[in-house]
């Protein structure tokens, strides 16, 4: 499968985001095609990573389809044949979209992450350590690094165009996009973390926590938007080596996170863009690192054809 870093293609493209070109269908309609970019630490690689595109759309579609029944969501297919016989201007790009495209309904999008912790770890680690709270509301005392939190903890976050997003509190959230909709986006949040760390934990993966986008259809209904409990947007790890009080090794980008942390430490790199140049055996590394997410996960290998 050829590697993809940027796409070109005869539909009005609407947004690009680190990792996703979006195109415009028509006016209930979008594509999402999901390239092999990556990015860390904020900033977006000169190297692509094979498969990682592919990965993350067919994890998508997977959850997608095991989710119909507990949230509406805007997936139409992830089968290349089928987007192509419902948009024929893609018969020429079936090479390069094949695996790694989704075709999906259009929404207007809350400007609102919907992050949910099932254990306490990365940022929200830090900021309990450091001050026993979390976006500065106040957690029981006594937890420990990567402990599991009964029941998990939402925490909704603002969508940053560059750099992190930011935490900000329930109450913060009310505000912004009414009280209705901050009700039925934390329901919707619980419902998918819970139905998904279920399915998850049997394939021997803990999803420690992640991060959920929701938008209104054109008929008004709240639906389940934009990637779901992939590497990219969640924290996986193994059940097997799981053990509360230390950090844990992720299915993610860590082999890339590990390689740029050296380099700044080495004071060959400032953090910022332009990033270094990846060898080789990162990128196979890193690349590797996604398709054991998505074997772990399904349960199968990963084959686009």
């Amino acid at each position: 499968m050829t590697t993809m870093l940027s796409s070109d293609l005869p539909l009005t493209k609407i947004g690009r985001g680190k990792v996703r070109d979006i195109y415009a269908v028509d006016d209930d309609r979008l594509l999402l095609v999901t390239t092999d970019r990556i990015s860390a630490f904020d900033v977006v690689m000169g190297e692509t990573i094979p498969m990682k595109g592919a990965v993350l759309t067919q994890v998508s579609a997977f959850w997608f389809g095991q989710l119909g029944g507990v949230v509406p969501h805007h997936m139409i297919s992830a089968d290349i044949d089928e987007i192509i016989a419902a948009v024929p201007a893609l018969q020429g790009h079936r090479a390069a979209l094949a695996g790694r495209t989704m075709l999906c309904r259009r929404t207007t999008v809350f400007p609102i992450e919907c992050v949910i912790r099932g254990y306490i770890t990365g940022s929200a680690w830090k900021e309990y350590a450091a001050s026993g709270t979390l976006a500065g509301e106040k957690l029981a005392a006594g937890l420990t690094e990567s402990e599991r939190l009964e029941p998990p903890i939402f925490s909704p976050a603002t969508k940053a165009e560059t750099g992190h997003d930011e935490n900000i509190t329930i109450a913060r959230m009310r505000e912004i996009v009414g009280d209705e909709a901050a009700y039925t986006l934390e329901s919707m949040t619980r419902a998918i973390y819970t139905q998904g760390e279920e399915v998850a934990r049997e394939q021997g993966i803990i999803i420690a926590d992640t991060k959920f986008e929701f938008g209104r259809d054109k008929d008004g209904r709240i639906i389940l938007i934009d990637e779901v409990m992939t590497p990219d947007s969640s924290r996986f790890w193994a059940a097997d080596t799981y053990a509360p009080g230390r950090s844990q090794p992720s299915f993610d980008k860590q082999p890339l996170r590990d390689y740029l942390d050296a380099e700044r430490r080495a004071g060959r790199w400032n953090g910022e863009a332009p990033p270094p140049k990846l060898p080789a055996e990162i990128v196979e590394a890193t690349s590797k690192r996604y398709l054991d997410a998505y074997r772990r996960l399904t349960g199968t290998d990963l084959v686009v054809t």
